[in-house]
């Protein structure tokens, strides 16, 4: 679980985040949207801890980040998992060796046995004779696969995506979805993603953060979405045509 109290940031004089309160549930996944300026970059870069909030607090379980010792951060950094929006593999690392990274850095098991964890979740995230090839040589799709196996080769807790679905055709989209669905129930995982996709937010939007103009002007879950009156979301999500459809199908069930 990660708790934000009442956290803001600013940069040269310039407020981004304005007073955000909220909380991140383990077992679900929680979405993070909102328009180009938002604020979300900067929200997902605070709870990361690669941005210090100028007033308020996150909580890990029920540690605030601020008051943790060097060995707590670093102890914490170890179990996060990262998905990034461009996948950020080494080229010159083929999948297995990927994946096989963070333990190497991380951890002072043998190489075989991190080998065997590697192996684990490569099939786990169904990435099928990918082992030895390097990512120029895959698809978006099992690109975004190979950097799900390696955030979670080490058994996060928590698991932050930013765009995980950026590049991606729909149909693969969807799958990449389901699929961090299924591993952050499995896992009983706090994921945290920070999307613009309106698939995302229909398919896996167990929490729903959104924000505008640095604050939280909404939270809820996919099935309040179709509900609010929230004007600023209502124009937000409505903007997406297969959001409307689907909106049509929901309401007159």
């Amino acid at each position: 679980m990660i708790k934000v109290d009442n956290i803001s940031k600013s940069f040269e004089g310039s407020e981004v985040l304005k007073g955000i309160s909220t909380v991140f549930e383990k077992g679900k996944t929680n979405l993070i949207i909102g328009q180009s300026g938002s604020g979300k970059t900067v929200f997902l870069k605070c709870l990361l801890g690669l941005f210090e909030t100028n007033s308020g607090q996150i909580f890990f379980e029920r540690t605030p980040i601020d008051e943790m010792s060097f060995k707590e951060r670093t102890i914490l950094r170890q179990e996060i998992g990262m998905v990034f929006q461009g996948s950020a593999l080494f080229d010159s690392m083929t999948v297995e060796e990927n994946i096989m990274f963070p333990m190497q850095m991380f951890t002072k098991k043998e190489n075989e046995e991190i080998r065997e964890r590697a192996n684990e979740v490569i099939e786990r995230v169904n990435l099928i004779n990918a082992n030895e090839k390097y990512p120029d040589e895959i698809s978006g799709g099992m690109k975004k696969r190979v950097a799900i196996a390696r955030a979670i080769v080490m058994n996060p807790k928590y698991l932050f995506c930013d765009e995980p679905n950026s590049g991606l055709d729909p149909k693969t989209a969807i799958l990449i979805d389901n699929l961090i669905n299924e591993i952050t129930e499995e896992y009983n995982i706090t994921t945290v993603i920070n999307t613009h996709d309106m698939n995302s937010v229909m398919e896996i939007g167990e929490k729903i953060v959104f924000l505008l103009n640095g604050k939280k002007a909404w939270e809820g879950t996919k099935k309040d979405i179709f509900n609010t009156e929230n004007q600023a979301v209502s124009n937000f999500v409505y903007s997406s045509d297969l959001f409307k459809k689907v909106r049509e199908m929901y309401l007159k069930k």
